[in-house]
């Protein structure tokens, strides 16, 4: 018999909406930008966002951001709400930092690290 075992992070898949969500804390994080969109600030929300991260015009992996918004003011919000981070995560996040302007071009984007504006200059 196979034992099924919870995830190794502590992290509770949480449904919100008819949409299942890796955290409570992403879930969380949807209902404040329902709430928001409610309220106006907002036009579009997407979940799970593909990124085609790219390295001297190759592909080098897929990197599915946690929400993309579209804002009221035509501003885009790129948006990772993380609670525990593997380093498997931090390179995909990394090398998403560098190429940032590159991924969003046309876009008056910023990229968002739970509340946080993730600048360039990262640690």
């Amino acid at each position: 018999m196979i034992e099924k075992r919870g995830n190794k992070y502590k992290a509770e898949k949480q449904t919100y909406n008819d949409r299942s969500y890796h955290s409570k804390k992403e879930a969380d994080y949807a209902v404040n930008l329902d709430w928001r969109m409610k309220a106006g600030e907002i036009k579009e929300i997407i979940p799970q966002y593909k990124l085609d991260l790219r390295i001297n015009g190759k592909h080098w992996r897929n990197y599915y951001i946690d929400f993309k918004v579209i804002n009221s003011d035509s501003t885009v919000d790129y948006i990772e709400v993380k609670g525990f981070a593997t380093e498997a995560w931090k390179q995909k996040f990394d090398v998403t930092k560098i190429i940032f302007d590159d991924l969003t071009e046309g876009e008056h984007a910023f990229l968002y690290l739970n509340d946080k504006l993730v600048d360039e200059s990262f640690e």
